[in-house]
């Protein structure tokens, strides 16, 4: 199971619809949910409400701008790797201020997405669509390739 837990509720409809799509077209094991938490009064507030939707076993992996850069190809191998060790991955969206220190020490991986800085709802979507690329990639699928 692949968890995308976000602070930040009230998807726009295309942001949904986006997110929706790539969701439908993960099978098991590699299920997607969205857990999505309003935004709280800090960030130390909003680790402790992100981190309280990941179990001790679960894998967690911190989306930063600060993070690591990965290609396709190899967030697809190490998605392998993590979804070996763990039954479910938490991918961890901040709000507007960010992940706290909390979240990212919790994080066996911090990752970035990209250079650029995208609204934290749009990295739902663009989140959704890299794990089922990786996916697609792992299971020797075309879409990767199209």
């Amino acid at each position: 199971m692949l968890k995308i837990i976000s602070i930040g509720h009230k998807m726009p409809h295309w942001i949904k619809t986006g997110f929706t799509e790539y969701q439908k077209r993960l099978n098991a094991p590699w299920r997607l949910e969205l857990i999505e938490l309003p935004p709280e009064k800090n960030k130390a507030a909003e680790a402790e409400s992100l981190l309280s939707k990941v179990q001790a076993q679960d894998g967690c992996i911190a989306l930063d701008p600060k993070g690591k850069s990965l290609t396709t190809e190899v967030f697809a191998a190490k998605l392998s790797q993590w979804q070996q060790s763990h039954q479910h991955l938490c991918f961890l969206i901040g709000g507007h201020e960010g992940l706290d220190q909390r979240c990212l020490d919790r994080a066996e991986a911090v990752i970035a997405l990209s250079a650029f800085t995208f609204p934290h709802q749009l990295v739902k979507v663009i989140m959704a669509e890299q794990l089922y690329r990786a996916v697609s990639l792992l299971n020797h699928h075309p879409y990767h390739r199209a």
